[in-house]
């Protein structure tokens, strides 16, 4: 299966040959659209000439990354911040799996701990974390024992939650649909109390 969340075939080659990537794209998947978040591990690793590594983000100069991050177009809303969130990222990637992110999928027995290694990296909540497993199970066939009950509500077969359930055009509109949705009812559920 081919990876399309960012709806632009360099940077969806990107995410589908980069673990490193891929989590990038899903901490950056916050208060933008999916597609730009998604985007931006393409625009960084175009930025930084093309080296695409944990330690090679690590050691950057903090505010040189963030003005790297802050180019006009922007990789993300908030460039500042985010270049930090990335750059914690990337050091605790280097400090626990030598650099490696696959290693955290790789080596975890079930998804109960693969879960809770997603929930240790920085800037991953529970939520955050969940997704990301559904999206590796749904999209990579990383499917360690247990791994649906541990990605909850999104690992569920035949969901459109989130990105873990993109795949094309017509599946981004299902979740975005969906996502909508699920906005309406917090809000008539608000009104009716």
């Amino acid at each position: 299966m081919r990876i399309q969340l960012a709806q632009r075939t360099e940077a969806d080659d990107l995410l589908g040959g980069s673990p490193l990537a891929l989590l990038i794209g899903m901490l950056l998947d916050q208060q933008i659209p999916m597609e730009w978040a998604f985007t931006g591990p393409y625009t960084i690793a175009q930025r930084l000439g093309g080296e695409f590594t944990a330690e090679e983000i690590a050691s950057r100069d903090p505010e040189e990354f963030a003005a790297l991050l802050a180019e006009k177009p922007a990789v993300h809303r908030y460039p500042s911040s985010m270049a930090a969130r990335v750059q914690s990222l990337a050091a605790y990637l280097v400090e626990q799996y030598g650099g490696d992110p696959e290693r955290i999928w790789a080596e975890a027995a079930d998804g109960k701990e693969l879960l809770k290694r997603l929930q240790a990296l920085p800037g991953y909540g529970k939520q955050k974390a969940q997704i990301f497993l559904a999206l590796l199970g749904k999209q990579l066939g990383v499917r360690p024992p247990g791994w649906r009950e541990a990605a909850g509500p999104y690992g569920e077969e035949g969901s459109f939650r989130s990105v873990a359930d993109v795949v094309d055009a017509d599946t981004l509109g299902r979740v975005r649909a969906a996502k909508q949705e699920a906005k309406q009812e917090a809000k008539r559920a608000a009104r009716a109390k």
